[in-house]
């Protein structure tokens, strides 16, 4: 029998992670594949550890500076022995006892694919913004329902990186799959943020695919403070501009059409409810604003940084 390693790391994930971890034990894989559970904790103190064992996971700790998202991630790919690996945060929790088996397909649907990933699916109780904002980013990955598969042609392997911004560039190790076999020529970077993206770009110039699969889906949602949402914007903004080289354009057209766009669609959303107006222009104003600081993030002053970051990231880090 064939091993299947799901891979996670956990930092203070208890109020989440029995769940996810359920579904994980909870999968059907035909024909039958024996799933090993990894995770590595960077310092957990609210039972994480404990609970990752009682599912029966090998579970390896290190120190919470010795994390990186790349560099854990190589380290969970090292300590694991399955073929395929896919890989969790402690809060995506699979949405069905078919998640595995969906992320599998994807390198059956041709031989170069490398990577497979899903989407994610609001919690309950999202906020209308949340939820529209994920369901809309996915959906237009795959309009028809059918999986997709992206890969460059060999004139393309040298392109500039914003031309993969968007679907063709977009992997998420939230909710993806790696075959080891490419990931023992093209690991992970040890890059701070959107390791990702990064692993997808580095796979697909070294000549093998991505495949996404819409059915294999897990509830992955956040909700924060408007402060908090405006820090999350900086991180994942600079994160685009590190990666991509790209950044929102400066003035005030690009910002006031993004919250006016963005309102209106989460107006609509919510069926025309007056009520969601308010916050949807607080949540947008906050997210534009910090899109806008993190496209900047190379010029503020590194205290700056540290305080817009979520993750607390000063600069050369």
């Amino acid at each position: 029998m064939s091993t299947i390693t799901v891979a996670i790391p956990t930092l203070n994930g208890a109020a989440v992670l029995e769940e996810t971890l359920t579904a994980v034990r909870a999968q059907r894989l035909e024909p039958p594949h024996d799933v090993e559970l990894v995770v590595c904790d960077s310092g957990s103190r609210d039972g994480s550890v404990t609970i990752a064992r009682r599912h029966g996971a090998d579970v390896f700790e290190i120190a919470p500076e010795d994390f990186s998202h790349g560099g854990t991630r190589n380290l969970l790919m090292e300590r694991s022995s399955g073929e395929y690996v896919a890989f969790l945060t402690q809060d995506s929790v699979p949405a069905g006892e078919r998640w595995l088996a969906g992320l599998l397909r994807g390198f059956g649907l041709a031989e170069d694919v490398a990577l497979s990933y899903g989407p994610y699916l609001p919690r309950p109780d999202a906020s209308a913004m949340v939820a529209r904002d994920l369901v809309e980013w996915f959906r237009g990955f795959a309009p028809d329902g059918a999986p997709r598969v992206d890969r460059l042609a060999p004139h393309e392997r040298e392109i500039d990186p914003a031309a993969l911004l968007g679907a063709r560039g977009f992997f998420t190790d939230a909710n993806g799959c790696v075959a080891r076999a490419a990931w023992e020529r093209v690991p992970f970077r040890a890059v701070p943020y959107a390791e990702d993206h990064v692993l997808a770009h580095d796979m697909m110039r070294a000549g093998y695919a991505k495949a996404y699969l819409p059915d294999a889906a897990v509830i992955h949602s956040h909700e924060y403070s408007p402060w908090n949402w405006l820090r999350r914007s900086f991180d994942e903004y600079r994160g685009l501009r590190e990666v991509y080289g790209w950044a929102p354009p400066l003035g005030l057209r690009w910002p006031l059409l993004q919250v006016w766009g963005h309102v209106g669609a989460d107006w609509r959303w919510a069926h025309r409810d007056a009520a969601i107006i308010g916050r949807s222009l607080v949540h947008r104003a906050m997210r534009t604003a910090g899109s806008m600081l993190g496209g900047q993030a190379d010029r503020l002053p590194d205290g700056v940084v540290r305080t817009l970051s979520l993750e607390g990231r000063g600069r050369g880090r």
